[in-house]
């Protein structure tokens, strides 16, 4: 619940005081664990909003830690693309979701992933089951909206939502799951309604309010399109912090961070920022091989070492050094 949302010491940067990423590539050095829904929690209770930018594999969950993000978003539409290779059209399932949510949050468990958890994949049972999936992943927050089952992105034409009563009864399962995990479970649960398009804004709100009391933690209003929309449903929604989603070329105009901040919003999420780049910079390149038969020119000098080096071989050769081994301990 928002009542919940906890203080906690994070410095200006969005780092907490105690615990940072002040490892190799990632890798951080802890004097005391927080779990990642808690350090979310605390994110959130701090001024200013929360930038978590899309990864969708260990590559660019590597480049978003390495550039200090205090938090990561797995993006539903990047990960249906990288690991299926369709379009965001509901064909991901939970074990898609999960198994990549629990790599991703694994690289450094200092640094709170949200992850886009579509429906809830079923009924009252199935979400039950897609907390405590989340939970045991070590996903620190996710969003369950309210289209029905055979969904589409939220920046696509023609999506076709449940009755409120049905968002209504995703959340309370959302949240009565979070109350049976063993040991206790503060994951954060995330509204995500769609009615804009169809419904218009007050209804958005009507279906925000109505999770909030169900027990959502934050709300998120896909594809609003305007300040004053934004303000307005800040103040609606309140306490319950908002969540905007910014998709260059989407439907939501694409706002700085000390914009949305400025509006009130506390969430900012990326889901395209590196999956499109990637896309491009990889087109190009395919291209020039394609063209010329050489791949030397793309590389930028980088040697597999260096490529290694991002991905956390610093740390794993400290592991074995540390044991004794030298398995790892090279010069090259």
């Amino acid at each position: 619940m928002v009542s919940s949302l906890i203080n906690g010491n994070i410095s200006s940067d969005g780092t907490s005081g105690t615990i940072g990423t002040n490892g190799t590539n990632g890798h951080s050095a802890a004097s005391e664990y927080v779990k990642p829904s808690t350090k979310l929690r605390q994110l959130l209770a701090q001024p200013g909003c929360v930038p978590a930018p899309g990864v969708y594999d260990g590559i660019s969950a590597r480049l978003a830690l390495e550039a200090g993000f205090p938090c990561l978003y797995q993006s539903g539409a990047a990960t249906t693309a990288s690991r299926l290779g369709l379009p965001d059209l509901g064909f991901a399932g939970l074990t898609d979701f999960v198994t990549n949510g629990s790599m991703i949050a694994s690289i450094d468990p200092t640094v709170p992933l949200i992850a886009d958890a579509d429906t809830g994949f079923g009924g009252a049972n199935a979400i039950a089951q897609t907390i405590k999936r989340y939970d045991r992943a070590g996903i620190a927050g996710l969003h369950i909206e309210d289209q029905i089952q055979t969904k589409r992105c939220g920046h696509l034409a023609g999506k076709v939502l449940v009755p409120m009563e049905t968002f209504e009864t995703r959340i309370r399962a959302a949240a009565a799951a979070r109350k049976e995990v063993p040991g206790g479970s503060d994951i954060v649960i995330i509204a995500r309604t769609d009615a804009l398009q169809s419904f218009g804004l007050e209804e958005s709100i009507k279906r925000l309010i109505a999770a909030r009391d169900q027990g959502a933690d934050v709300g998120f209003l896909e594809g609003i399109d305007s300040r004053e929309d934004i303000e307005h449903t800040v103040k609606s929604i309140a306490p319950m912090p908002l969540l905007i989603n910014l998709i260059p070329n989407g439907t939501t105009p694409h706002y700085s961070l000390e914009e949305v901040a400025g509006m009130g919003v506390k969430l900012a999420i990326y889901p395209f920022v590196t999956c499109i780049p990637a896309l491009h910079a990889m087109r190009d390149s395919l291209a020039l091989l394609r063209k010329t038969g050489r791949d030397d020119t793309q590389s930028r000098g980088m040697q597999p070492r260096q490529f290694f080096d991002v991905m956390g071989l610093q740390h794993e050769m400290a592991v074995d050094r540390a044991v004794g081994g030298d398995a790892f301990v090279v010069d090259a």
